[in-house]
Formats: C-alpha cells, structure tokens, sequence
C-alpha cells in the first residue's frame, strides 16, 4: 500500500469535503462471523488505533483470544465518510485504523496495546516502512478517559524500552477518537481473501511492559 507522500498534516480548511452517506461494508466480519459494526453484546468494549497499513494491523488483532470483532478504516481526520482513494492523498487528515471489539474478561485493554507497540515500528512520524504519509502515522484513539491514561502511561513505560533499543522517541498519537469511518468492502479482512497480500507488520523485537496504569479514583 504505497499512498501519496504527504508528510504533513492537512489544514482543516483544505481537507476534502467528504459526504455524508457512510461507505455500505458487510454485516459479518469475514473470519470471526460476528457483526461488523454493531451494535455491540453489553460488556465489550472499543478501541482504535492506527499503525501503518491496516490490512496487516487488523488481522494482528482478530487473531486474539478475547477480540470479539476487527475491521478497517479512517480516524483521526477530518473528512466525513473518506474514500480509500481521498485518504490516500494526505487530505482528509485520517489515518488508516483499525476498530477493536473486545471482551475484557478475556484480554485487557493494556494486552491489547502491548500487542499495538511490538507490532510495529512507533517512532516514524508520518510514515510505516515504505508506506509515508500522514496517512500512515501510529495513533491510538481512547474511547474513554480510562484508556487515555491507559495508553499514555504504556507509551510512557515504553520509551525506555526503545530508547535502549537505538530507535528514537515514540511518534504515537493520543487522543480521544472524533470518528470513526469503515473502509470499502474490499479492506475488510483483506488477508482472509488475500492471504498472501502485501504486510509490513511483525514483531519488532521489543518486550512492551504492561501493569504500569494506574488509574485514578
């Protein structure tokens, strides 16, 4: 997945103008036969987060014991409704995501974000590997107060992990998710129908620690 190098962030102003009709997706999600978007069994939760192409991010995590459901699409931006094609243009402010539906009897929000943290390589700004653009940059986007301090303080337990690594400081972006947008038909669950298809995600060598969050009364 090789986008349009835009490195910088779009003006709010200049982002496309996007539409108001969501992109139609499927009702099942492709390999764990559960819904795709909803509305969830009580007791689950959601996460976002973006970490390069999603093709390879999304199948990481519907993979996991306790995930419930996983799909593809746009967050962080600006453009209502994007198209794969508008967000690869650097212009709607969005990276490529993946939404997490999860159990957390069976794995908690902090396994989830150590799994996010090894996975790819979190310290290059807006870019993945080959893949550069804004639309590739790391991101996690908390869907409540809870997992903002969650997510801020396993970043904060990892830097010395990476530093000690010879990489750089960790470029993840955190902050509250805006919106959420699914991709096309064709993103979701693309390497249950390509199974060869392109991924540049893997271990990237580095143990994330986990039971750092504290959470406050």
């Amino acid at each position: 997945m090789f986008g349009f190098r835009r490195s910088t962030m779009v003006d709010p102003a200049d982002a496309l103008p996007g539409r108001q009709e969501p992109i139609p997706v499927p009702d099942r999600h492709t390999v764990l036969g559960t819904p795709l978007t909803g509305p969830w069994p009580e007791g689950l939760q959601v996460m976002v987060v973006g970490m390069g192409c999603f093709w390879g991010a999304e199948r990481i995590f519907w993979q996991t014991p306790g995930v419930y459901s996983t799909s593809a699409g746009y967050a962080g931006g600006y453009t209502p409704n994007p198209t794969y094609e508008e967000t690869c243009t650097g212009r709607t402010g969005h990276t490529e995501a993946v939404q997490i539906v999860f159990d957390p009897q069976k794995v908690s929000y902090e396994q989830l974000l150590k799994l996010f943290f090894e996975n790819h390589d979190p310290t290059q700004g807006n870019r993945q590997g080959n893949d550069v653009g804004s639309q590739y940059r790391s991101a996690i986007y908390t869907t409540t107060p809870e997992q903002e301090q969650t997510a801020k303080a396993v970043l904060e337990a990892f830097q010395p992990v990476v530093s000690k690594s010879g990489y750089g400081q960790i470029t993840t972006e955190i902050k509250p998710l805006d919106h959420y947008y699914f991709a096309e038909d064709y993103h979701q669950q693309y390497l249950d129908k390509v199974p060869n298809g392109y991924c540049n995600h893997g271990p990237n060598g580095m143990s994330c620690p986990i039971g750092v969050a504290k959470l406050e009364s």
